[in-house]
Order: C-alpha cells, then structure tokens, then sequence
C-alpha cells in the first residue's frame, strides 16, 4: 500500500463505524446479547458461552472489515477489485453516505503523493484562475502576453473534443517573461508542475548540439512524445531557444501538431506545444519604440498590428528552423505571443518581487539602485533593459548583510 497504507487502515475504522463494524460505538443490539446470556447448561449439545458468542460477532464483523478494505482497496489504488467481485457482495453493495464521503477525502490525499492511475500523472489540476491570478500579479509590461496566453489554454481546455493540439510561440527579448510564462502554465496545469511526467522540456542547445546526429535526435524526439502522448491524457511540451532547432526537427514533430486524422495513431489533440524563442525581438521593440515616440501609451499596442509583422519577420529566409520548416506555411502555430521590451518601472517591479520572494525588506532606494544597475537602450533614450529582468534576482545579493 506503500505511502497510503497506516492511513488508510486508519480510515477504515471510520468507515466501519458507519455501518455497526469495528469502529461501531455503544453495545450490539439489545435483543443479540439477551439471547445469548440466557441460561444455558454448561456443554449442553445447543449452550455457548458468552466467550464463544462474542467469538462468534467478532467474527462476523471481521469478515464485514475484510470486505470493506477490498473495497476501499479496489477504489484507491485499484487492487483486488477481482477478490471484492468474487466475495459474493450484490451489485449495489457500496458504503455509507458518509463513508463514500470519507472514500473521496482518502483518494485525494492518497493521489497528492504519487501516481494512482495507470496512464500517466493523474495530478492534473488546470487551474486558470490561478494562472490568470499569477500572470496579473507577477508578469510585468505583457499585457498582450497575458491575454493571448489565457484565452488560449482557457479555450483549449475547456474544449471537449480540440480539432488539433494547441502551438504557442513566444517571441521577444531575454528576459521579458517567456520561461517565466511557460514555468507558469506548467505549475498551474499540474501539480508537480515541470516535473510532472507530462511535462517535457527540450533546451535547443542543449537536447540537440550536433546537426550531423540530426537523424538520431529526430528519432528520439518522436520517441519522447509519442511515449509522453500515450501516457498522459493532457501533454505539455516545451521547446526553448526554439530558433537554434534544425528545421528537420521541427518538421519530424509536425504530425503532432497537425490535425488529428483518426488513422490508429494515438490522439495528440489534448497536447499543448510553446516555443520560446528571440527571434522577432527587434521587430517587437521597434513597435513599443514607435508608439512611446508617438506619445502613445504601450498597453495601445494591439495583436493585430504586432503579429502581422512578426509573421513576416519569421518568414524571412535567414538560418532559423522556423523559416525553413513547414510550421509557418501550414499554419500550424496557432498563436504568435509578442514579449514587448521592459521599462525602468517594470524593472523595479521585478525587484520588488525579488526581494518579497525571499523575505527580505526593501525600499523605493533599493529598488531604484538595482533598477539603475541594469543596461538600458537605445542609446539616446536609455527605455527599454536590455537584459528585461534577467539577472534581477541575482542582483539583490548586494544588498544582503
């Protein structure tokens, strides 16, 4: 029973309590013991004793307890369900109002410890409105980030049947949220979040160094996802520095992200695929850099005029795996999410979070100093970080004792 078995044995006993077993309080009913404390002629062929009646109850309710462990047995971790349907229980058997109330209480704690299903992590939580909570709280100068990444899970979640897995590319400078964002999904999608075994991360640089194994990665990358897919009834893939994977990779994977045809293949659709990349980051920042010349306010910026030009951008034939894969021409990518530049106040803000993260004190001095350590660009406005709020959290050690 491993990490649920003292527990479980506990609960029983609550169990049983509902139904006159083990757990039962007060004497059995008044009329079963009268009968049995009757004098009786010590060996006759029909006298018990009260040593052999009580033997004899207890023995029935242990016999109550065995069937109730199978049951709960069967319930929570799916063992001896064929023993409960062998020991002669009528179809409608089943506990207690009470006790089906405490059967669902065990459950939930038994699975916050480990897998209790046999496809995959079943600790999927889906929890938007934590994501939206977190991403209005915590996510700073995405205003378009924050609403495309939202309507786009909430959508795709609460579709029954999606035609096809949800592909989201994120785009923009370091350091002005993506892995922030994607760290995000995955802890409110799951309970163990990138941890969780329907989780897979994939670093460019890292996964896949070498162009001459590129026939080796794209045998194990379908590999992974394929076994990821089968087990896990809701997948999270994502890909960093997706700029620097070999086009041929990309196009290996397409089949899992393309509509599903129905063909014995295992159904990809409830999958969800980010791509991380900085490509299209000068093109974002020539936007925000238009409107603040304009006077116009950032948060006026909108996906319609962003996007448009993020695609082309994307499209042209430079070295970059998206360009020259079929991702972009078959329209596969179903949101292209703009991370705009950071400014000075977005800067402080990460600073703060920073400094509340590890429950120290600050002040607006504080703020406005690891703020003033970063590198600001262009060279006559000095608006946006050129590290966004990367290497913040480092920052505040100089002001440790």
């Amino acid at each position: 029973m491993g990490q649920g078995g003292l527990p479980a044995r506990c609960l029983l006993l609550l169990l049983l309590g509902e139904s006159g077993g083990l757990g039962s309080r007060g004497p059995p009913p008044r009329g079963a013991w009268e009968e049995e404390q009757g004098p009786v002629a010590e060996g006759g062929p029909w006298g018990r004793t009260r040593y052999e009646a009580a033997k004899q109850h207890l023995g029935a309710v242990g016999a109550l307890s065995k069937q109730y462990w199978q049951y709960l047995a069967c319930k929570v971790w799916q063992e001896g369900c064929e023993e409960e349907e062998e020991s002669g229980a009528s179809p409608g058997w089943s506990l207690p109002v009470v006790g089906q109330d405490y059967l669902e209480i065990l459950s939930a704690w038994y699975c916050s410890f480990g897998k209790c299903c046999k496809t995959g992590d079943c600790r999927i939580v889906n929890n938007i409105t934590g994501l939206e909570a977190d991403l209005n709280g915590q996510l700073h100068g995405q205003h378009l980030a924050k609403e495309v990444v939202i309507r786009a899970v909430q959508g795709f979640l609460q579709s029954p049947q999606p035609e096809k897995a949800l592909v989201l590319s994120f785009h923009g400078w370091s350091g002005t949220g993506k892995n922030f964002v994607a760290r995000m999904v995955a802890s409110h999608l799951y309970r163990d979040g990138l941890k969780s075994e329907c989780v897979r991360v994939f670093i460019s640089l890292f996964h896949f160094p070498h162009h001459k194994y590129v026939d080796s990665y794209k045998a194990q990358l379908k590999k992974q996802i394929s076994e990821t897919v089968q087990l896990c009834k809701q997948s999270l893939f994502i890909f960093d520095e997706a700029e620097k994977l070999h086009f041929s990779l990309l196009d290996a994977i397409k089949p899992f992200m393309a509509h599903h045809n129905n063909e014995g293949q295992v159904d990809h659709r409830k999958s969800i695929f980010l791509f991380l990349s900085n490509l299209g980051g000068n093109t974002i920042n020539e936007v925000a850099l238009d409107f603040w010349r304009a006077g116009r306010v950032r948060e006026e910026i909108s996906m319609e005029f962003l996007e448009q030009r993020l695609r082309l951008e994307l499209q042209e034939p430079e070295e970059n795996g998206y360009a020259r894969s079929h991702l972009l021409e078959e329209n596969l990518i179903d949101f292209f999410v703009p991370f705009l530049p950071l400014e000075y106040h977005h800067v402080k803000l990460c600073a703060r979070d920073a400094f509340l993260a590890r429950g120290l004190p600050y002040t607006e001095a504080a703020l406005d100093e690891v703020a003033g350590m970063m590198v600001f660009v262009p060279t006559e406005e000095k608006l946006f970080s050129a590290q966004g709020c990367k290497s913040v959290s480092q920052r505040i050690n100089y002001f440790l004792p």
